[in-house]
């Protein structure tokens, strides 16, 4: 029996001990495309969420067992934040007060007007969407930044991608943006109002992929105490992101390959079918076609998922891109860090420019990050560009040993190789200023000022801080 998903697709769960409203909001919900669960008091309620999980709720406060603003203290204090509307005949202002301070988003007198309700609904849900969606896109602070001809041809084929129904297939390097350029296909995309959902393939054991990907009935398995969605499911009528795609189980590749064709998934434990309408956006970082000759991937599903291939750019195969990109994460990392305003010397310009970033966008955001806090000074130089290089790849940028950059003065590569002696010789003694002043035959209090000059030690500091 094959069960036709309709949108919106939400799951709902009404709590009301009125047996009138219970059946009228179920109708008047099923009709709109919504599962509608029903239960008569706090009791049902908590054996439902038991059971499965549920989108959005409606509460009503009176109930035969209980209140329903009961039943929401209980819901927050075991850490479940689904959204939560609150239904009364008897409102009143401290009523509606005591059910926002406990998280309910609205409060709806009755008799309910279902229009009302159906728009308070939708509202709701989009706005638990955009939160949702907010808290995965925290920390994620760069951009598509950039004007070299390899971007933009890169963002026109995003374009083109983003107007079609079409799978795409992401390749490239760790820390290029696949991710990102994955979430501008779907927000471009006629499936911008959809949901968008993401697995990482590499990230979840193989015993526990099928269940991400197509969710569980309760039972199937020790641990599985409810129904519980899975991806696809989740992300019908949107897109669904897989990172890694390359690491899939050869196993579950075959179930993947077979979702793709048919449209449909079978919940782990399950016996039904549920059809599922989702785009697929994957992305990997590994030669596919050479994984195919080698039978690590299923040649069959790389066609599934390659009919339309976008390849991201390495960022030292674009470097003209990096002093916009640096400025623009810069920007970003001080508002971000609470720090003032910093800018780069043109020397430091260049030097970010000469590295190789084996770390793509990534990389270059972490090395901005760490420039941001550990600077002392409000101009970045090439100086304190090199110490805040990876120290085993620092040399390899150059090319060689020499102390010598071109375009970096005199004074700045004194500086840098200053600071790199006395991080060695602080990272040598476990950080202590003393010890490491009487290797180096300083006065303690010497090397010090040499240090917080250097930005090594923070200024407040002071030179007892090292004794003992």
């Amino acid at each position: 029996m094959a069960i036709l998903v309709r949108m919106p697709r939400a799951y709902v769960l009404v709590v009301d001990d009125e047996p009138v409203i219970l059946t009228t909001l179920q109708r008047a919900l099923s009709l709109e495309g919504y599962h509608v669960d029903i239960a008569g008091g706090v009791k049902i309620a908590e054996e439902k969420f038991r059971k499965r999980s549920y989108d959005i709720c409606l509460f009503d406060v009176m109930l035969p067992d209980g209140d329903g603003l009961e039943l929401l203290r209980r819901l927050r204090a075991a850490h479940v934040e689904v959204p939560v509307i609150m239904m009364s005949g008897h409102a009143t202002i401290d009523l509606a007060v005591s059910a926002t301070r406990l998280g309910a988003l609205q409060f709806l007198e009755k008799p309910i007007n279902t229009d009302a309700l159906l728009l308070t609904l939708e509202t709701a849900l989009r706005l638990d969407r955009a939160e949702t969606e907010a808290r995965s896109l925290r920390g994620s602070t760069s951009e598509l930044v950039g004007q070299s001809a390899v971007m933009k041809r890169l963002l026109d084929q995003v374009t083109r991608a983003a107007n079609s129904q079409a799978n795409v297939l992401i390749s490239g390097e760790r820390g290029t943006g696949k991710e990102l350029v994955s979430r501008l296909i779907a927000e471009r995309s006629p499936r911008c109002k959809g949901p968008f959902e993401k697995l990482n393939c590499a990230a979840v054991p193989s015993e526990l992929i099928e269940s991400e990907l197509f969710g569980h009935e309760a039972g199937a398995f020790t641990g599985a105490t409810k129904q519980r969605r899975g991806k696809f499911e989740r992300a019908s009528g949107g897109t669904l992101f897989l990172d890694e795609v390359g690491d899939m189980p050869v196993a579950m590749q075959a179930k993947l390959l077979r979702v793709l064709q048919e449209r449909e998934i079978e919940r782990v434990g399950g016996n039904d079918t549920v059809k599922v309408d989702v785009r697929v956006v994957a992305a990997t970082n590994r030669d596919l076609v050479a994984g195919a000759l080698r039978g690590e991937f299923r040649a069959d599903l790389f066609d599934r998922l390659n009919v339309i291939p976008l390849s991201i750019p390495p960022l030292r195969a674009r470097r003209e891109d990096i002093p916009e990109l640096a400025r623009h994460l810069l920007a970003i990392s001080v508002a971000a860090n609470d720090r003032p305003t910093k800018h780069f010397h043109p020397s430091s310009v260049e030097r970010l420019m000469s590295y190789d970033y084996p770390g793509n966008v990534r990389e270059l955001r972490n090395l901005i990050d760490r420039l941001v806090i550990l600077t002392v000074d409000d101009e970045i130089r090439a100086g304190d560009v090199e110490a805040s290089l990876p120290s085993q790849f620092a040399h390899a940028a150059q090319g060689h040993d020499s102390l010598y950059q071109p375009g970096v003065s005199f004074r700045e590569l004194v500086e840098h190789a200053e600071r790199r002696i006395l991080q060695e010789a602080l990272a040598h003694h476990g950080g202590q200023m003393a010890k490491a002043a009487r290797a180096l035959d300083l006065e303690r209090s010497h090397l010090y000022k040499k240090a917080r000059a250097l930005g090594l030690r923070d200024k407040t500091a002071g030179p007892e801080d090292d004794e003992g």
